[in-house]
């Protein structure tokens, strides 16, 4: 009798080590277990640690509540401005609801990869090239609100989406590099011209106060030949421009310096005063008189020169007549006198 009470209490110890064994399961701190008992969702969703299951009537399924990082494979697409780019992303998103992940959808990972490759192909369409490149924050913005609003429904939850790279055709890369060669050139000569326009400013202001005090010139000369001597030169060759002392000499006499005359150009020929013509010898008895075809004036002359005693007053309206052949034969302008 005994050795059969013993056999049946091995045979239920046998039994309900096997059932605890079958029965027992293990969540991890990172995991939730979603029960399905009978193919119904159980309410409960096990938390990490030990837990028991029902053998052969519940399932439980380990949903893992870790960050998940997907990349996204390079999408082909054409952009807004028709240039064709290559753009791969990466994603990163968690679950947030384990029975929304394990009953709303098949497998979200597979579901969220490829919303993640057909938002991708969308913003690539809706984007400029020069957005690609420069503003990528507000692009990554759009493409994780594209991808949560459907993952919302299968409890899963989109932390962060960048894009990783942009892969451009050779032509374009070599026309860019163009435009950012001519860039910059423009920049340089703008940089070099405003450099120009300084520094052209700073010397007017110093030729303007080495024109108040003349001696400045020559201590600025001193310099620049000691400043010349300091490179061990054993030869020293300075031009010295004759007419910088001309101009010296005309400021310490205080007269105003006279622009100098270039090499390459002949000084101007100053016009020799003529010798002044000898006036001929007149007979103050004689008086020379020219007329012309202007009519006489009516007032009467104030400054004319009194005749000599003897000679009788010239009346106009009392002219010898003369007759046509003399009058062709005469010039009316032809000076004549009379004694």
């Amino acid at each position: 009798m005994v050795q059969v009470l013993m056999i049946v209490l091995v045979a239920v110890l046998a039994g309900g080590l096997l059932y605890s064994m079958a029965a027992a399961r293990v969540v991890k701190q990172y995991e939730r277990g979603v029960v399905l008992r009978l193919g119904r969702l159980h309410d409960a969703v096990r938390l990490p640690g030990f837990t028991m299951i029902v053998p052969g009537v519940d399932r439980l399924r380990k949903v893992n509540m870790q960050i998940v990082t997907m990349p996204v494979p390079a999408q082909d697409g054409i952009t807004r401005d028709n240039v064709t780019v290559r753009v791969d992303a990466v994603i990163y998103f968690k679950v947030v609801d384990p029975a929304s992940a394990v009953i709303q959808v098949e497998d979200y990972r597979f579901a969220v990869s490829q919303m993640a490759q057909t938002s991708l192909r969308s913003i690539i369409g809706k984007s400029d090239l020069d957005d690609l490149l420069s503003d990528r924050e507000k692009l990554n913005q759009g493409l994780e609100l594209m991808i949560d609003s459907p993952a919302v429904g299968w409890g899963v939850q989109i932390d962060r989406v960048e894009i990783k790279d942009v892969s451009l055709p050779e032509t374009m890369k070599r026309s860019m590099a163009r435009q950012a060669e001519a860039d910059r050139e423009r920049r340089a000569r703008v940089i070099n011209a405003d450099a120009e326009l300084q520094a052209s400013k700073k010397l007017a202001q110093a030729a303007q106060q080495m024109s108040t005090q003349p001696a400045a010139l020559q201590l600025r000369l001193l310099q620049t030949v000691v400043a010349v001597a300091a490179e061990k030169n054993s030869t020293l060759v300075l031009p010295f421009p004759v007419e910088l002392l001309r101009f010296l000499e005309r400021a310490q006499q205080g007269q105003e310096p006279k622009p100098p005359v270039d090499a390459g150009q002949p000084a101007p020929e100053q016009p020799a005063d003529p010798p002044p013509a000898e006036a001929p010898a007149m007979d103050p008895s004689v008086t020379e008189q020219t007329f012309t075809d202007r009519p006489l004036p009516d007032a009467p002359l104030t400054d004319a020169v009194p005749e000599p005693d003897g000679v009788p007053e010239f009346d106009p309206e009392v002219l010898p007549e003369l007759g046509p052949e003399e009058q062709s034969g005469r010039s009316r302008s032809r000076p004549f006198t009379r004694h």
